[in-house]
Formats: structure tokens, C-alpha cells, sequence
């Protein structure tokens, strides 16, 4: 028997300074996962740091939901990017393609694409060319800061996460469980 599929993929985008883009994602990857549907993430520019989502996706949501970090654990230059940051961002949206071009996958999601099309570490007109292609079937989450008018153009939804008041600026660090 053959699953269910959705009907009709959106392009939703989650940018904005405010804090809450990946976990809306993952939110709605849990409510995606809820209905046996199957939920890719590939996170720009993360790796080594063992955010709380990549726990709970290998103790609960497995085998609906497969996260991938695409990156190094230390931040990238914005203004000179290392060349192992614009490999890793390279080798991240050649996996991207293939996830949403593959037809395994109801939802994908792009953490951080929006800010490593900002860095220069992907090519705005290859994301712009992944969401004019991309199957009627997926739905393609695009998160990150910064997202470029010509990405909210093409999108169907977008949120932006307003910044009013968050506690790092008062010196509190990221909490495990929390923030990552």
C-alpha cells in the first residue's frame, strides 16, 4: 500500500532577528510527523553541537524525520568565509536538491539557507531554481535571518520573527534544552 502524500506543498519562509525560527520549523515537522509524513532538515552551517532536535529525533521521530548538520561548530566569517564553510555549504545544498527533487520526502526543511545565501556560501538564483522545481507534493521550509525580497517573493508564507526583547542581551548564554 502506498502512503499518503501531501496534496499540495507550500514554500513557507522563517527569517527575522527574533528567536523561534528552527523550533517553528520543527513544529511543524511534528505536526507533519504526526500524520506519518516523512521530514527531512538540513542545517546550513551547524555541525558538531548536539542541539536537543537531533536527540529527540534519533530517541522518538526516527524514522519520520532525518536531520542532517551541514557545517562546523564555530561561526563563519561573514565577511571572509573560510573555505570549509563554503565546501560544507556546497555539499549542503547539493543534498538539498537532491532531498527535494528525490520524492522520498513530504517536508524539507533549509535551516539557516536564508543566511548562508546571505554569507555567499549558496547561490541566490540556485535556491531561487530549487524553488520554481520543486515537486507539487513537498512542502519547503526555508529558515534563517536575512531572507533575500526575491526568496519572500517566490514564498507562499512568511513569518518574520520580530526581535522586541530577548535575554542575551542581558548576558545570558544559550540553555541546553532551550536555545539549543
Amino acid at each position: 500500500m502506498e502512503r499518503e502524500r501531501l496534496g499540495r506543498g507550500m514554500i513557507q519562509v522563517y527569517t527575522g532577528n527574533g528567536k523561534g525560527k528552527t523550533t517553528a520549523s520543527l513544529g511543524l515537522a511534528l505536526r507533519a510527523i504526526g500524520h506519518e509524513y516523512r521530514v527531512y532538515m538540513i542545517q546550513f552551517m551547524k555541525g558538531d553541537i548536539e542541539y536537543g532536535e537531533l536527540i529527540s529525533a534519533k530517541k522518538l521521530l526516527s524514522p519520520y524525520l532525518t536531520i542532517k548538520q551541514m557545517g562546523r561548530a564555530d561561526f563563519v566569517n561573514r565577511e571572509n568565509p573560510e573555505k570549509v564553510d563554503i565546501d560544507w555549504a556546497k555539499k549542503a545544498f547539493k543534498l538539498a536538491q537532491e532531498v527535494v527533487l528525490g520524492g522520498e520526502y513530504d517536508v524539507v526543511i533549509l535551516d539557516e539557507v536564508n543566511v548562508a545565501v546571505d554569507f555567499g556560501l549558496v547561490v541566490l538564483e540556485d535556491l531561487l531554481e530549487l524553488m520554481r522545481d520543486k515537486p507539487e507534493n513537498v512542502e519547503l521550509v526555508l529558515t534563517g535571518r536575512y531572507a533575500k525580497p526575491e526568496v519572500v517573493q517566490k514564498a507562499d508564507l512568511v513569518t518574520e520573527m520580530l526581535d522586541i526583547k530577548h535575554y542575551y542581551a542581558g548576558g545570558i548564554e544559550s540553555r541546553k534544552g532551550i536555545e539549543r
